[in-house]
Formats: C-alpha cells, structure tokens, sequence
C-alpha cells in the first residue's frame, strides 16, 4: 500500500489582481506615481464615504491626463471601480466612478470596451440603469421635486451610462447584441426619450446613443415600434417635426428604424411612413446655416455645425438607401452594356461597383457593362439660363412639376425638391474654418450618393423617363453650380478634387449625353489625372522611405479612376468630335504607358468599350477608326494578359477579378471592331 499523502502547509495565495504594482522606471513617472495617484487610490478604498466620494471625483478629473491615466490602469483602478465604487452607498461615489469609465472608455482603444464587456460590465450598466428610470419614474418623491444637485447627480450620471453604451456597441458585434436583448437598457432609453425635464445636452446624447445602437439592427427597430409603455416611435415624430437639434437626431434613429424594418416608398410602415418623411426637416436644418457658415438665428456657429453634419450624414444615407427603394419598384435593369441587340455589349455581369467618398456610397459601377453614362455638349444647347428654369420647375416654390410624376418615389422627389438646392449652396459655402470644410466635405458626399444611386438606372426605355424628368435640371444644376466652380478654381486640394470628380462622373453618368459641359472640361480632369498620378507617386516614395505601413485604400476607388470615368462619360456620343479625339487619344495614351496602374488600365478599358461600342456613333469612323485605336488595343492585349496575371488573388481579389474580364472584354471587343467596320 503506498503511502498516505501528507497535506502541505501552503501560505494563503494573494489575489492576482491586487499584487503590488511596481514603481514605474521612469523617474517623472514614479514621482507622480507617489504624488498623485497613490494617494488617491488609498482614499478610494477607505472606509469613510466622503472620502472615497471625493477620490473617486479627483480620479475622474485627472484620468483625461495621458500621464495619470496609464498610471491608473496599472494600479487596477477598473478592478477597483467596478468592484467598489459603482456598487457605494453615496451617489456622488457612483456617478464618479461612471464617469471615471466613460473617461477611459473614450480615451483608450476600442479593445478597452472589449476588456469591460468581459468583466461583465453590462450587468452594472443594467443595474445602473434600471436604477435611473426608477428614479425618474417614483411618485414619492416625484423627481421634479429632488434638489437641483441631486437631480443633476442623476443626470451626469445617465451621461456617463450614454457614452459607455455607445462606446460598447462600436467595439464588437456581440456586445451591441447583448445591449438590444436588455430590456432594462432599452427600457432606459426610451424612458429618456420620453421625459419632460431631461436637459438638452442629455436629451441629445440619448437620441446619438440610439442612432448609435439602431444603425442596421432590426431587433431595436421593432423595440422602438412596439414600445407601448413610452410610445418611442410616437415622441420620435413629434420631435422630427419639432425643428432644432433634437429634430436632426429624432432623423437620424428614424431613418435607421425604416431601413431596418425595410418601410420603403414601395412598402412604407406605419400612417406611410418612410424617409420621405424625414427629408424636409433634415432640409430645414441645413437651410439655418446661413452662408457665412454661422446659423441664421445669430447663435455661434460650434454648436451648430456638428449637428449640420449629421444631417448631411443622414441625407448622404437616404441617397444610398433609395437604391433599395429602385430596386423593388424595377428601376434598375441595366443590361450588359447594349445599345442594339447586335451592337457590342461586353461581358454580362450583374455586379456592380460604386464610388465611395466620405461617407458610404453605393450605386456606381466600374464595369463595362453599364451604358447609361452621359456625353459632353455644347454649352450653347443647356445655357446656364435654360438649366435655372429647368431647376426652377423642379425646385421651385411653385412647385411646376408635372402632378404626379414622382408620387411611387415621394422619398426621391423630396431630396430633389428639398435637400439638393441646400446641398448645392453647402457646397459653396466660404471657407473659414475646419468645420466649414467637414460640412461642405459632407455636403458633396450627400450629393454623390444620390448622384450614383441615380446613375444606375436604366434610362434607355420609357419606364423612367418621369425619374430622368425631375432629376436631370437637378443634376445640370449640380455640375454648374457645385462642379464647374471647383473646375475653375484650379484648387490644389486633391481630398476636395476626389469628391468633386467622384460627383461629376456620376453626374455624367445620369445625363446620358446631356452634361453642360463648355467644351473644355475635359482638359480639366485630364490635367487633373497628371496631378493625381505626380503626387500619388511621390507619396508612395515617402512612404517607401518612411516605411509607412498604412492601410491602403481600394485601388479602384482612386482618383485617377475616377477622373478617367468622368472622361469617358464626357467623350460619348453626341460629344463633339474634337472633345471625343483629345479624350481617346488621352485613354490610348495611358492604356500604352507601362506604369499606368492596373486599376487606370481596367477603367481606361471600360471607357473605351463604351465609348466606342456603338458603330452608329460619329466618333466611331471619325476617330476610332481614323486614329488607328484598333491597333493601339490589338498591341496592349498581350501585355494585359501579363498585368492581369501579375495580380494577387490574394491580396486583391477584386482587382484581378476586374482584370480579368478585362482581358476577356478586350479580346471580344477586338474580334467584335474587326467584323463591324466602318461603312
């Protein structure tokens, strides 16, 4: 038999979390180690309340410090917190030690929240919360009659549970996820919603939180619609026909709340509630920014301006999101590219790719297969006279358009009646601050989604022609009033000539031949594509030499895409002979050049397929055929084939996809050129 196992004696074991902390090495921080948090951290765990009260209201004060704050986390403050100062007997020790979170929260990275949330911080919140509407809702003492610092203790205190709600739910899916499945949180913010006495700056905080939490979830949509006991959905409507602030925000959780529940112009929800709706109070707020940048009434324009850009935000979301309002009702069915059955239509392919600037952006495609892109003109055939009239019928206060025209698309007859004309002037707006530039930065995106959104649909037949008969002053408007100035200007701002060239090739795009061009625009962006090409190149090489290893953005999204795009939909028939020639030659001309990067060559390619696909145009004799392109294109095809080959599946799937119906689309277009020449 073996023998018997002697217990040991073992020391008891020293819990993990509250070991000592050694002193930092860096002596400026080992001093203010001693000096400032040592000290407070020894009052935040004393036993006498007012002192914790007040160590817990100094941490918070400090802990925006860089310096302090990092010293903190190494002292365990959030072990310390969590665990002894949100569950105090004082309030005034809660409410610091939430705002104490709501700091770090906000200052550290989003692996921060992560760190909460598996502290199970959810439940405190929820405690916290469920706390908070008992408060609110008690009939003795009503809170109405609390002390004035008692009741703003409460409300510092549902400020801090906001920020940390909206911090949780940005860091992880599954934390947004838990936060929608508790009722006691969203019991709490719909209370909020709800009540009377809330200040401003907390009322506003609870509406971003909710915008925040209700961004494409379908389980809070619902929540807020069914909710009886504070009838959110009704308070909502109330305040986005109340006007200010509150208005813009009440917008923003309804538009997240209809396109969750899919309440679309073809399905609307509730008394037919959709963003048509919403567009005309989102308009209202951009028309208080009078055009020194300052708001109308005589208020500062600081206070103002963030809430401008959230409703250029939202705007800018409608204009994407009535892309799925065209689908449903059969808008959008461009084919593969034809213009005859016989005549040249490229590859069939369903994908579509669109331009994003700023903001999200759908709608454009890069593909070869879209043929609905515009043509340059003559300026003397769209005058800036005739377009002001055209717009006059559509925008006008009269309000000229034919009765009916767009009421199966009430949501796009009011962003072109109401919110394009603000757009248009918050695009022009002088320049004087960096809030000037974020606004009309947002401006532009607005008008780019909407632009692309539009640019898709099929405006060949006669089944759009009352979508292409409101929209068409509107968008000749866009390019004289908002792209032509900064054409003009020669601004040397390529972050503001990305947006503009984004907005002009979906403009084009739309037109379908009809761009007020004065001739001359072309030459703009094929300078314009020289700059972008010179400076991407010598910031590659800074960065090279700096070995900057950033995130690159999508390749076919860059500017010089973009400008080539603008070029081919300016170069299509009926475009002048002359503008069509420079713009071919210029295509031809980047197409032979060894370094032009792939994403120029697929787009380059694109624009030629489409420019040149139609053996009717007069461009196709003139000068396809003139200026010897077939050949030019017969030479590149060996070498796309290498280019194509050369992209990394891996690391650019979509490229080389791109690249690779290129070669197919390349080779079909010779064979195709070859059999149709010119008679």
């Amino acid at each position: 038999m073996g023998k018997q196992r002697k217990n040991r004696i073992r020391p008891n074991r020293s819990d993990p979390i509250a070991k000592p902390v050694k002193s930092p090495s860096d002596p400026e921080l080992a001093a203010l180690r001693e000096s400032k948090i040592l000290p407070v951290i020894k009052d935040l765990k004393s036993p006498e309340g007012k002192s914790r009260t007040a160590a817990a209201s100094a941490i918070a004060n400090i802990v925006t410090d860089t310096k302090c704050r990092k010293l903190l986390l190494r002292e365990q403050i959030v072990h310390i917190v969590l665990t002894e100062t949100l569950t105090d007997s004082s309030i005034d020790g809660r409410a610091a030690g939430w705002e104490i979170l709501r700091v770090l929260a906000q200052e550290e990275e989003a692996d921060f929240c992560v760190h909460l949330y598996r502290l199970d911080i959810l439940t405190a919140l929820e405690h916290a919360a469920k706390a908070i509407v008992d408060t609110l809702t008690a009939y003795e003492p009503p809170f109405t009659k609390l002390l004035k610092a008692q009741q703003r203790l409460v409300w510092d205190m549902t400020s801090s549970l906001l920020s940390l709600l909206a911090a949780l739910a940005v860091a992880r899916d599954e934390i947004l996820d838990s936060i929608v499945a508790s009722q006691n949180i969203l019991r709490f913010l719909f209370r909020l919603v709800s009540t009377p006495s809330i200040p401003a700056e907390v009322f506003e905080e609870t509406l971003s939180c909710l915008i925040t939490l209700s961004e494409d979830n379908l389980p809070i949509g619902q929540a807020i619609t069914d909710d009886l006991e504070t009838r959110c959905y009704d308070e909502l409507l109330k305040l986005k026909a109340g006007g200010g602030p509150g208005a813009v925000l009440a917008c923003g959780v309804l538009h997240n709340v209809f396109s969750s529940l899919q309440w679309l112009d073809h399905s609307p929800g509730k008394q037919g509630a959709c963003d048509a709706i919403l567009v005309p109070s989102l308009s209202q707020a951009l028309e208080q920014l009078s055009p020194t940048g300052g708001k109308t009434n005589g208020h500062g324009a600081s206070s103002h301006s963030g809430i401008v850009q959230v409703a250029l935000e939202i705007l800018a979301s409608i204009g994407t999101d009535l892309q799925n309002t065209l689908e449903k009702g059969n808008r959008f069915q461009v084919g593969p590219g034809n213009k005859t059955e016989e005549g040249w239509g490229g590859i069939e392919d369903d994908e579509e790719a669109g331009d994003a600037d700023a903001m999200e952006v759908d709608g454009g495609s890069d593909d070869e297969d879209d043929k609905d892109a515009s043509g340059d003109e003559d300026s003397d055939d769209d005058n800036i006279e005739d377009i002001e009239a055209d717009m006059e019928r559509v925008t006008g206060a009269d309000d000229d358009v034919e009765e009916g025209s767009l009421d199966d698309l009430p949501t796009l007859r009011e962003l072109i009646q109401n919110a394009i004309p603000q757009l248009i002037r918050l695009t022009n707006i002088p320049i004087s601050s960096d809030d000037d530039i974020s606004i009309q930065s947002h401006a532009f995106s607005a008008l780019n989604n909407i632009a692309w959104t539009l640019s898709c649909i099929d405006f060949t037949g006669d089944e759009n022609e009352n979508i292409l008969a409101a929209w068409a002053p509107a968008a000749k408007k866009v390019w004289v009033k908002t792209i032509t100035p900064v054409l003009n200007s020669d601004n040397a701002d390529l972050t503001l000539a990305t947006l503009v060239t984004g907005l002009a090739w979906a403009v084009s795009r739309s037109l379908n031949g009809q761009t007020p061009s004065d001739g001359t625009q072309h030459r703009k962006f094929i300078a314009l594509y020289q700059a972008a090409k010179t400076h991407g190149s010598k910031q590659d090489q800074m960065q090279d030499e700096a070995k900057v290893e950033d995130e690159e953005e999508d390749p076919l999204q860059g500017l010089g895409v973009k400008c080539i795009g603008v070029l081919g939909s300016l170069a299509r028939d009926p475009a002048p002979i002359a503008t069509n020639r420079d713009v071919g030659v210029f295509l031809m001309t980047i197409l032979g050049h060894p370094e032009t990067p792939v994403a120029d060559v697929i787009e380059a390619l694109n624009q030629v397929f489409d420019v040149y696909g139609d053996e009717e145009a007069a461009c196709d004799k003139e000068v396809f055929w003139k200026d010897n392109f077939l050949k030019h294109l017969e030479d590149l095809l060996p070498r796309l084939k290498t280019i194509a080959k050369g992209v990394d599946k891996r690391k650019a799937e979509e490229l080389r996809t791109k690249a690779d119906e290129a070669v197919l689309n390349l080779g079909r277009f010779i064979q195709y050129k070859k059999k149709n020449p010119p008679k």
